[in-house]
């Protein structure tokens, strides 16, 4: 098992699952609502959802090594084990349409006005899904989150 400074990773690892999908969340709602902050919110934002997607299967290893370490953990952990298991395409997704809306932006930008139109409306259209499926991943991230605190705090562990 993973040990950073005596903690298991997982716990470590987690957080950056909880804090930055929602946050990349955020953005991208924020980028669906003022397209014109796409520009200065974009690559931002995609590399926090990039980072939040790459920590889920990293996230889901240490949770793994964890429970095997602990012999299985009990019902709770096998519940929390269950519904970790729906996320990481859920997270993908996201990140892939949040990267999408950022890449058709900039090429909207370079386009010209008069030009972009229709390429305006992709992003607009493709940043509104990508905020709606950021939000059914923050959904899921305090699905999963509580039952794994369930877990801890009513004596799996």
């Amino acid at each position: 098992m993973i040990m950073l400074n005596g903690i298991p990773a997982h716990p470590l690892v987690i957080h950056a699952v909880v804090v930055l999908l929602p946050l990349a969340t955020l953005g991208t709602i924020a980028m669906a609502i003022r397209p014109r902050w796409r520009r200065a919110l974009g690559i931002p934002v995609a590399l926090v959802a990039l980072a939040g997607g790459i920590a889920v299967p990293i996230a889901t290893q240490t949770g793994e090594q964890l429970q095997r370490a602990l012999n299985g953990g009990g019902p709770l952990v096998a519940i929390h084990e269950s519904r970790a298991a729906s996320l990481l395409p859920w997270a993908v997704a996201f990140v892939v349409l949040v990267i999408a809306t950022v890449a058709v932006g900039i090429r909207s930008d370079r386009r010209g006005p008069e030009v972009s139109v229709a390429l305006q409306r992709a992003t607009t259209g493709i940043a509104a899904l990508a905020a709606l499926l950021g939000i059914v991943v923050t959904g899921l991230v305090i699905w999963i989150g509580d039952a794994g605190a369930a877990a801890v705090w009513q004596g799996s562990f």
